[in-house]
């Protein structure tokens, strides 16, 4: 993909946001499995409120990170920051009490399950009644599971699919169904979100589409966003910062200005400029 010409269609740039004091800190990062050096040594930050981008070509490191930041792989060496407590190793379940969502490029819906019971397994960290009292809808399990509902519905509102509410999330198009997906993750009330390719394999309708809900997850929810996406020119508009990685190592950090510049990054992702 050549960025340079997909991105100069976007001159305006991320739209005026407001970040605040660093919320996320990666630092030192390295991820080997086996022999094979996933991520070596990658440091990084996540501001409050931005939308931070990871770039880099097939393989470069990037889901990995994800992985690392989530939980789901344990780095051997590095520590990561989050609001403060810093932690060499974390847990999914860990890290998802603490404020941190994550979508998968790779669609890990329940297809037999509508619309609104996916999403609301989004919900789960945040039911406090047993598993009895669920079953059995009484007392506060009832009037606990009708708030979760009331949230939901308004994540359902919020991404504009009330006409699939009631409908198995296997028979719907593959753009509302990432739609669903970001919306079990949003039922978490996340801090940071983390998308992994949340526009792949879309048409560019849907893209438009997903770009204005994660604008709009940005700006009306606060959620602070990391990105991993391919498609330049998205990044180039939405992103407030961009990081890149290249077999597993950074090559460079900076607003979309900076890395769309760097030498660097456009010789090893990019191609010439010339």
């Amino acid at each position: 993909m050549n960025m340079m010409s997909e991105a100069a269609m976007l001159d305006q740039g991320p739209p005026g946001r407001t970040t605040g004091e660093v919320i996320l800190d990666v630092q030192n990062i390295s991820l080997s499995f086996g022999g094979v050096k996933a991520l070596s040594d990658i440091s990084f930050n996540v501001k409050e409120h931005e939308i931070r981008a990871i770039i880099g070509p097939n393989g470069a490191g990037k889901s990995s990170m994800l992985n690392c930041i989530n939980g789901v792989y344990q780095p051997q060496q590095g520590s990561i920051t989050f609001r403060g407590q810093t932690f060499k190793h974390m847990n999914s379940h860990q890290v998802a009490v603490m404020g941190v969502a994550r979508t998968f490029q790779n669609l890990a819906l329940f297809k037999g399950m509508s619309v609104l019971d996916n999403i609301m397994t989004g919900r789960n960290l945040r039911i406090k009644s047993n598993l009895f009292m669920q079953a059995l809808r009484i007392g506060p399990a009832e009037r606990e599971e009708m708030r979760h509902r009331e949230f939901v519905e308004h994540i359902i509102d919020f991404l504009e699919i009330q006409a699939f509410r009631k409908t198995p999330v296997g028979q719907l198009p593959y753009g509302l169904q990432k739609r669903v997906d970001l919306g079990r993750a949003l039922a978490m009330e996340p801090q940071v979100l983390l998308l992994d390719e949340p526009m792949a394999g879309m048409n560019v309708e849907e893209k438009q589409d997903m770009c204005r809900f994660v604008l709009d997850v940005n700006d009306e929810f606060g959620t602070t966003v990391v990105l991993i996406e391919h498609d330049m020119g998205v990044v180039m508009d939405i992103s407030d910062r961009v990081v890149v990685l290249d077999y597993g190592k950074k090559i460079g950090d900076g607003t979309p200005d900076e890395v769309r510049n760097n030498p660097e990054v456009i010789k090893a992702y990019l191609g010439t400029s010339e």
